[in-house]
């Protein structure tokens, strides 16, 4: 496997729920403060400013239950900010026509998914007629533009209604022959104690130089034994193949764009705290298949077939896509999406 970018670090900033159009305002400070965060000029800032009041503004005028993620990525000592727009809205037919300047739908001047498109470093999209719209947006300093790397493998989470921090995260970094780590975990219950619980995996994780799934799980066991706890599981993902590993109920799935699926074994246990045995498991990973992990605030009856051209797109629209049809509101959610191969950007 040829050598690729190391994926970024995400740390989460929250969820803006657009209900009014004061959210928009909100999205917009959230959004400046990470800029500010990571050292970005004022220009630039004021460029994230308007991205986030667009996206949030296009939420607030043709969605139904729509929010707004805001992340910081980093990459090295350099940082920049992703923005995830998600709803359950009527959907486009065709959003590459409805992102060009002049379209609208709603009697306004349609210049705002222009604009997304013209300020970002990335910008994507997936929408259904029917089922809602997923739109990304990545930003960096002005000397970083232009320079974002094709990503393998994304992640999205979002906590239970009613808290503002979450107990499930997801981490990813390369392997020395170029394949990828993920992980994804779920720390017991919900709030800051089990957000500090997946924390502390995500950090023993990134701190191991094991490239073994099993040995990572088993590393990160007897780390974290001060928390309280985790379901936690790792997949490494190389030249045709996947090694996966597990404790608890985080899902493993190795998906085809026709709806076949092949599910990946975890063993029953907490991180942390019961590790009757870890056990790696191998699977054959096609170059058309990705893998999707979650935590069990996702259901697992969602089916590819369901959504036509998804596997191929951004693993973040993938991951945010699943993330609203399948999350279950009364627990904290996340998807992890990775693919093999150097995909979309």
């Amino acid at each position: 496997m040829t050598a690729a970018a190391a994926p970024p670090t995400v740390e989460e900033l929250g969820w803006v729920a657009v209900e009014d159009a004061g959210a928009a305002g909100v999205a917009r400070r959230v959004a400046v403060d990470c800029a500010h965060r990571l050292g970005f000029s004022e220009q630039r800032a004021g460029e994230v400013a308007i991205v986030a009041a667009e996206l949030a503004s296009n939420l607030h005028r043709h969605a139904d239950g729509g929010a707004l993620s805001v992340r910081c990525l980093r990459r090295g000592d350099v940082g920049g900010v992703e923005l995830v727009a998600v709803d359950a809205g009527p959907g486009m037919r065709d959003l590459p026509f409805s992102s060009l300047d002049g379209h609208s739908t709603a009697g306004t001047l349609g210049i705002g998914l222009g604009a997304v498109q013209r300020l970002s470093d990335v910008a994507a999209g997936y929408s259904l007629p029917g089922k809602g719209t997923v739109l990304t947006a990545q930003l960096w300093p002005a000397e970083r533009r232009g320079v974002a790397p094709a990503r393998r493998v994304a992640g999205l989470s979002r906590p239970i209604t009613g808290e503002k921090v979450c107990g499930d995260r997801y981490a990813a970094r390369s392997t020395g022959d170029g394949g990828l780590l993920v992980l994804v975990a779920d720390g017991l219950g919900h709030g800051s104690l089990a957000a500090a619980a997946s924390a502390a995996v995500v950090d023993a994780f990134l701190g191991t130089a094991s490239e073994a799934p099993g040995q990572i799980v088993d590393h990160v066991h007897r780390v974290v034994s001060h928390t309280r706890g985790a379901a936690v599981s790792v997949a490494r993902l190389g030249d045709g193949s996947a090694v996966f590993a597990g404790l608890g109920n985080v899902a493993g799935t190795i998906a085809f764009p026709n709806g076949d699926r092949r599910g990946m074994v975890s063993m029953p246990g907490i991180v942390g705290h019961q590790a009757r045995g870890v056990r790696e498991f191998t699977y054959e990973l096609p170059p058309e298949a990705i893998v999707v992990m979650h935590s069990d605030g996702v259901s697992d009856r969602w089916n590819l077939r369901d959504y036509p051209g998804l596997s191929r797109q951004d693993p973040l629209l993938v991951a945010a896509t699943l993330l609203r049809d399948a999350g279950v509101r009364r627990d904290d959610a996340c998807v992890a999406v990775a693919r093999t191969g150097a995909g979309p950007t």
